[in-house]
């Protein structure tokens, strides 16, 4: 069953086609790769689920509802949540903390924390934040001042930070941007350990990362679709290797 739908989804920056008829089909539980060259149109489409932009036509629907008009914030109390490309996180908040906000939120229905709530619903939501960190190996540093984790923590960080959202839908911008090898192989670890039964969409550069954890891969090139499937039968695509594997790595 398809969690996430695109039709015939056209977006232009007025002269560049940035999407041209995409149309894919995201099945529920599964982990489904976007790649592609530089310019290819991936962000593009990343912000057309999350609401930054609205195509010019087609659809976006999720959970059979239209996406298309909804601001970010009521998307992502739809159940959809996103990991950006730079980790955004309070930096002068501690670990703890940072994982707080979201779940009262998630209790909430949206990010402001009502004041007679707060007194109540604390200790539920401090023990939210401690399972999640538990789940993502961040608990015995939980009282850290978050500005002074590594790359690999503050991704960790966010991921617990999305996690406590209980979210149906994981969108991940290039989670692995900007890491080291041992950073990145401890956040595939994580990706294939934490939330086995949320559908996660994943947008990398890095081959080794999306052949880890993807179980369908769409490729994207000026804007179109040009292949999709499982990914051995995407590293033997000649049509893949000429647009993106075997041409410039973006």
């Amino acid at each position: 069953m398809a969690i996430l739908e695109v039709n015939d989804v056209n977006k232009a920056f007025g002269g560049l086609k940035a999407l041209n008829a995409v149309n894919l089909s995201v099945e529920e539980g599964t982990v489904h790769a976007i790649i592609g060259p530089n310019g290819a149109g991936k962000s593009t489409l990343l912000n057309c689920f999350v609401g930054r932009l609205i195509p010019d036509t087609g659809s976006v629907m999720f959970n059979g509802k239209s996406l298309l008009g909804i601001k970010p914030h009521e998307i992502n109390q739809t159940g959809v949540a996103r990991v950006f490309q730079t980790p955004e996180i309070f930096t002068d908040l501690s670990i703890l903390e940072n994982v707080m906000i979201p779940a009262f939120a998630k209790l909430d229905g949206a990010f402001r924390i009502n004041a007679w709530k707060t007194v109540g619903s604390r200790g539920e939501v401090r023990d939210m934040a401690e399972k999640v960190l538990v789940e993502v190996g961040l608990h015995e540093k939980r009282d850290v001042i978050s500005s002074s984790l590594s790359r690999g923590d503050k991704r960790r960080l966010e991921m617990a930070m999305c996690l406590v959202q209980e979210p149906k839908l994981l969108l991940l911008d290039e989670p692995t941007a900007g890491m080291s090898r041992a950073d990145t192989n401890n956040t595939v670890d994580l990706l294939q350990r934490v939330g086995t039964h949320i559908t996660k969409i994943v947008i990398e550069h890095d081959m080794h990362v999306v052949f880890s954890l993807a179980d369908h891969i769409s490729v994207l090139a000026q804007g179109t679709v040009i292949a999709g499937g499982k990914p051995a039968d995407i590293k033997g695509n000649p049509k893949v290797q000429e647009a993106y594997l075997g041409g410039s790595h973006a």
